[in-house]
């Protein structure tokens, strides 16, 4: 069985405090700011700023100012022009988010729909 991709979410208090999710995909971790963290209910989307791939290595790295919030693998369910679903299988449990592109920037959003 092939290695799943991994995701992780930083935790950071500098510049201010927010989150950095980050994804593995052609051996990086595609990375988006997410001031406000993952959002836990459908109707309160989330800005996501995308910002520079990371090293995969980067998957685990922690300082004084960055810690790990949540870690694990995540699948890729649906994916065209404007966004991509997927699921985060992570130390909690597994959630469905999906990541929308508005031009700008993104909004991360958290599907109606969860896995059972």
């Amino acid at each position: 069985m092939p290695e799943r991709p991994v995701f992780v979410l930083h935790e950071h208090d500098r510049p201010r405090h927010h989150f950095d999710l980050r994804l593995e995909e052609d051996g990086v971790l595609r990375s988006w700011a997410v001031p406000k963290g993952l959002p836990d209910d459908p109707r309160a989307d989330r800005l996501a700023v995308a910002v520079e791939d990371h090293e995969l290595e980067h998957a685990t790295h922690t300082d004084a100012d960055k810690r790990i919030a949540d870690s694990g693998w995540w699948e890729l369910e649906d994916r065209n022009d404007k966004r991509f679903v997927f699921v985060l299988h992570g130390q909690a449990g597994s959630a469905r988010y999906a990541l929308i592109d508005t031009g700008s920037d993104w909004l991360l959003h958290r599907v109606r729909k969860q896995p059972s």
